[in-house]
């Protein structure tokens, strides 16, 4: 067997391709079961293998061993024994097409689909959504040639030499042969997914279904509407949400090694401000903070709390039942009394706003963590007028902080002067899909955030945010043809066919079918979750292993 090319998905990943999917199962399942050193994640796609580590070393030292690793011959990749029965009713808008581009007919179609096992490969783009494959290739079709914008829960779908059950509502571009009432995620469940890699299922044709009592909207799958049901009046100390402005989320580190099971790590966007919100009020680093979108937010004190701002400055005042207003500090610890409500304008720069209350936001974590995540609708919802947060206990042995600069240097401050922000990038893991050109453009032109920029990336646009100055140029690709799905990162700068890129960030999916040209440094995650729409970005190259601009290439120029 050949060795794996290893390829940077920025400094502290590495995307191994291989020569199969066998290949790729086996590798997965040798580092799923012992993990190289500092291996935050390990996800499997049809031809490769992205390998997450939590340092720049981590990762430097993971490349020999990973090397050799993915060399040895492929064994016998981990089956469950007993298949899942999913029932389906074979009525998809998509059935009769799928007949005719593979010759069989409809009844043909159903019974290839149901006449073989199907063995979960990997995990897809949102919780619970597994590649499965079958035992022959009878069904490869390929996708819509214009994807839905809505695939409804529980579609049954073809794709390539896959299948699989969509487990919520969300847009995609798979061929549409069935339904089924089979939940493939709850986390009432001990295993919430259904289906994991090496799960092997068996598709079982009936006239109907027997449909559960929950609807599609209230499902206890520890979806965002559940957490919100959940909620139970705070006996203790608490904030009471008065308004959530345009966007107020709890966030904490995130949930980082679900790939598997199609979870994003999700988490504060800009991880550096939320740390420094609860170090000045003398928390873990891993307690729950509020991420505010855009100032608006307003929150009252239940009883005696202390408190602290961080991120996008912005004025804030504190305003006493009996009328009296002081002024809040950004960066520093202040007291917030029982009955006071503190109230937070739109930022001068930036974008996201980070209040951290001693003793962390309370509520029930999902899978580890107590982060919202708005691409896979998992963990508390979006915070409304009236909500109810309570407060966790005080850990007396952790001292309140003092007073501190903010923590963005000022060169990465959006909005600094006016001019770009600069983002260093490593190139990859896909840049050999474009041209020469594109490469010069993607470092010589700035490119401004749209106003489309969200929690799951920030879209790119060519157009300048100051008139009469030049437009740049979306990037090209040097080839044709699909890229077959496979994992990401944050930070990585996905290419969709418009050629403007998106800059992923924490709720991005966990794999992506566009071709990633390179990917913005963790370091530079925390301004680039600050950049407001109209802001302007460059990006510089940097080497993945050094974090310094690249050395340049040898002269091929002969001496005279």
């Amino acid at each position: 067997m050949s060795s794996p090319e290893i390829r940077w998905a920025g400094p502290r990943a590495l995307l191994l391709e291989l020569d199969s999917l066998d290949a790729v199962l086996s590798l997965h399942s040798r580092l799923r079961d012992n993990p190289a050193a500092g291996q935050v994640d390990v996800l499997a796609a049809a031809r490769t293998v992205l390998v997450a580590f939590d340092s720049r070393a981590s990762a430097r030292a993971a490349r020999g061993p990973l090397a050799r690793l993915g060399s040895m011959p492929a064994g016998a990749a981990a089956v469950q024994d007993t298949p899942v029965r999913i029932e389906v009713v074979y009525d998809g808008e998509d059935l009769a097409e799928v007949g005719e581009l593979t010759g069989m007919g409809p009844e043909g179609v159903v019974a290839a689909h149901t006449g073989q096992l199907w063995t979960a490969a990997f995990g897809g783009f949102a919780p619970g959504f597994a590649y499965l494959v079958g035992e022959t290739d009878a069904l490869n079709v390929p996708r819509r040639g214009t994807p839905r914008t809505a695939v409804p829960a529980g579609s049954v779908a073809l794709a390539g030499n896959f299948s699989a059950v969509y487990p919520r509502r969300s847009p995609g571009g798979w061929q549409l042969i069935g339904h089924t009432a089979t939940r493939m995620w709850d986390l009432q469940r001990e295993q919430p997914a259904l289906v994991r890699p090496g799960t092997t299922v068996q598709y079982v044709a009936v006239r109907e279904l027997i449909q559960l009592s929950r609807t599609e909207t209230d499902q206890a799958d520890g979806t965002q509407a559940d957490a919100a049901a959940a909620q139970t009046p705070a006996a203790g100390p608490a904030l009471e949400v008065l308004s959530p402005g345009p966007q107020a989320l709890i966030q904490d580190l995130g949930r980082p090694g679900l790939g598997d099971l199609g979870v994003s790590p999700a988490g504060a966007a800009d991880t550096a401000s939320a740390r420094q919100a609860n170090r000045l009020v003398g928390n873990l680093p891993t307690d729950a903070v509020i991420e505010n979108v855009m100032g608006g937010l307003s929150v009252q004190a239940r009883g005696e709390l202390t408190v602290a701002l961080s991120g996008a400055g912005t004025a804030a005042d504190i305003r006493s039942e009996g009328g009296i207003i002081r002024q809040a500090p950004m960066y520093a610890p202040f007291p917030l009394h029982d009955g006071e409500s503190l109230h937070l304008g739109v930022p001068e720069a930036g974008l996201r706003t980070y209040l951290a209350v001693r003793g962390g936001i309370d509520v029930p974590p999902v899978l580890g963590s107590r982060s919202t995540d708005l691409m896979s609708g998992i963990g508390p919802a979006p915070l409304a007028a009236g909500t109810v947060l309570p407060v966790g206990a005080v850990d007396s042995a952790r001292a309140v902080g003092h007073a501190e600069p903010p923590a963005l240097p000022a060169d990465l401050s959006p909005g600094a002067g006016g001019s770009p922000v600069v983002l260093r990038i490593t190139t990859g893991p896909r840049h050999d899909w474009f041209t020469p050109r594109s490469h010069e453009a993607l470092t010589g032109q700035a490119w401004t955030v749209t106003a489309e920029s969200n929690r799951i990336g920030v879209r790119l646009g060519t157009g300048p945010s100051t008139p009469g100055a030049d437009a740049g140029t979306p990037l090209e690709r040097a080839r044709e043809g699909e890229l077959p799905s496979e994992g990401v990162v944050a930070g990585s700068l996905q290419v969709p066919p418009s050629g403007l890129p998106v800059l992923f960030l924490a709720d991005h999916p966990v794999t992506g079918g566009y071709p990633v040209i390179g990917a913005v440094i963790p370091e530079d995650l925390p301004a680039a979750a600050q950049l407001p729409p109209g802001a302007t970005v460059r990006f510089v190259e940097v080497d993945p292993e050094t974090l310094q601009p690249p050395a340049p290439l040898p002269s091929t120029r002969k001496k005279q």
